[in-house]
């Protein structure tokens, strides 16, 4: 769908970038989507600054926009929440990038985590909450409406985190190899995860990740199976299922103890591939974990996408009517 505005008109360029697709969307000032377009993952840890918002560059061409400098700008501000922009110097120069490439007046970057915050606030609440996403990975952050906000660098291991797929898939592996050779205790997963690749052996499975026979990005694949040994009583597989449960749990008390929330109503969002799925071990443990360490905490679980969060963010920094947030809202359902 094309765009019949001049440029210059609409509010807001929303994006939502994660490591596995770009969405953008220009929205009116009413909140009206007046076109949206979709690209490839935005990865700046590979491709480089420029390279990847290139890749914002190519939602906005299929969504019918010209990114080229000489034809902007399309809108009032740029509202883009980024995968991989985990710190504020990352942050800075994804803006600088995006404000060169003249697509608004004005230019902000979150991480892509505050889109799924802003995504799951009630219709007509501010600001105001915790959210937490396990997708590929696991971060938390959270926001209050005078502008504080509470996060977590969310860059692996080194900065102090657990789990997500990706982490979820190696735990399983390292678990199921260890059962099979002896090193650790038995469980389910030695004869389930070889199995799904058509295996009879964890030192096949091995071999073939090692060798790159099976794909490393098909080891998310692993997640799930993890989760369907869990809910057959594996104790193995229960533990981690419970683990990831509690920093689910830990992330969210912290961020909200930050902000003076903790003993306060307050809005928890849970979010990702992996929370979205609903696995009673995993959401169930969770529910139970915050009644005890943050009582007043109203946990929900959203799966609106993602650029729905961004364009919000984008009409709250213009101080858009109401009616605009829920025009929006309702196009994503």
């Amino acid at each position: 769908m094309g765009v019949s505005r001049p440029p210059g008109t609409a509010a807001v360029l929303a994006v939502d970038a994660g490591n596995s697709k770009t969405d953008v969307a220009l929205l009116g000032p009413d909140g009206s989507v007046l076109c949206s377009g979709q690209a490839g993952g935005f990865q700046p840890f590979r491709t480089g600054v420029a390279g990847a918002v290139d890749v914002l560059a190519e939602a906005m061409a299929a969504a019918g926009l010209d990114p080229r400098a000489a034809a902007g700008p399309y809108a009032e501000h740029v509202s883009a929440c980024l995968a991989n922009a985990d710190f504020p110097v990352e942050e800075r120069k994804l803006a600088a990038e995006i404000r060169r490439r003249n697509w608004a007046g004005s230019t902000a970057v979150y991480n892509d985590t505050f889109a799924l915050l802003r995504a799951g606030l009630p219709a007509g609440a501010g600001p105001r909450g915790v959210a937490v996403v396990c997708g590929a990975g696991i971060n938390c952050v959270g926001m209050t409406p005078d502008g504080r906000t509470a996060r977590f660098p969310a860059v692996g291991r080194i900065s102090g985190d657990w789990g997500g797929g990706g982490g979820l898939a190696e735990e399983a592996l390292w678990w199921a190899a260890r059962a099979e050779d002896g090193r650790g205790e038995p469980t389910e997963l030695a004869r389930a995860l070889p199995a799904h690749f058509g295996l009879d052996s964890m030192y096949a499975l091995v071999e073939s990740l090692h060798l790159g026979r099976i794909p490393g990005e098909r080891r998310h694949e692993l997640a799930p199976l993890l989760f369907s040994v869990a809910a057959a009583g594996d104790p193995v597989a229960v533990s981690l299922v419970h683990r990831q449960a509690d920093e689910v749990v830990a992330m969210a008390a912290v961020a909200l103890a930050r902000l003076g929330l903790l003993d306060e109503d307050a809005p928890v969002v849970l979010g990702g591939s992996v929370l979205a799925a609903r696995h009673p071990q995993l959401n169930d443990r969770i529910a139970v974990g915050l009644a005890e360490r943050a009582p007043h905490a109203r946990v929900s679980v959203v799966t609106a996408p993602p650029v729905l969060g961004a364009g919000l963010l984008g009409l709250d920094a213009l101080g858009s009517p109401d009616g605009a947030h829920g025009k929006l809202r309702a196009h994503f359902g």
